[in-house]
């Protein structure tokens, strides 16, 4: 995949070896990364008639120039097949007091009635835009990086909300939690 005129052909993946020794037991390490703490998100996305979307903690800033971000999502899900098929998805930081569609992303809940949780509507795109959010964000696809179990998208930011003015949501330890000032 050509980037800029003249650069050299780029991967479209990221092929991991296996390490030399053995790697961890999956839970301690479960455990280990439960105590960083970070920000909730919740990826979306359309396709036709079928909204999807699920809440994320794996996710940063990839880029300044051009905006970009980068998010973790299971390669098998029907979610990143969506991304895939659209070319795009769109992305809300969710702020203190959105607990409710924190959880009702992470699967609480009918997920047939995800999106009736939070005030919703359309970016131009056609993804959802969670009109409450911290920060809301229309992506277009860039390119993925798989890797084991995960893709990672990144989305060069086409769309940004930034309307409220309040506090992120925090999950630390397995719990919600707020910045305190």
């Amino acid at each position: 995949m050509k980037i800029l005129q003249n650069e050299p052909e780029m991967p479209d993946g990221l092929n991991l070896r296996s390490p030399a020794r053995p790697a961890v037991d999956p839970r301690p390490y479960r455990d280990a990364m439960a105590s960083i703490g970070a920000t909730v998100g919740l990826a979306t996305v359309r396709l036709d008639n079928d909204r999807l979307g699920r809440t994320v903690t794996s996710f940063f800033s990839l880029s300044i120039d051009p905006p970009t971000i980068l998010v973790s999502i299971d390669r098998g899900s029907s979610f990143a097949a969506h991304v895939v098929t659209t070319g795009g998805f769109s992305f809300a930081m969710l702020a203190e007091g959105q607990e409710d569609v924190a959880n009702t992303f992470a699967g609480a809940g009918d997920p047939e009635r995800r999106f009736d949780t939070g005030r919703w509507t359309t970016w131009n795109s056609g993804h959802p835009r969670l009109e409450e959010a911290l920060v809301a964000m229309d992506c277009e696809l860039l390119g993925v990086i798989e890797t084991g179990s995960h893709m990672l998208f990144a989305g060069g930011v086409v769309g940004l909300a930034t309307p409220q003015d309040r506090a992120p949501l925090i999950w630390h330890r397995r719990r919600y939690t707020c910045v305190t000032h």
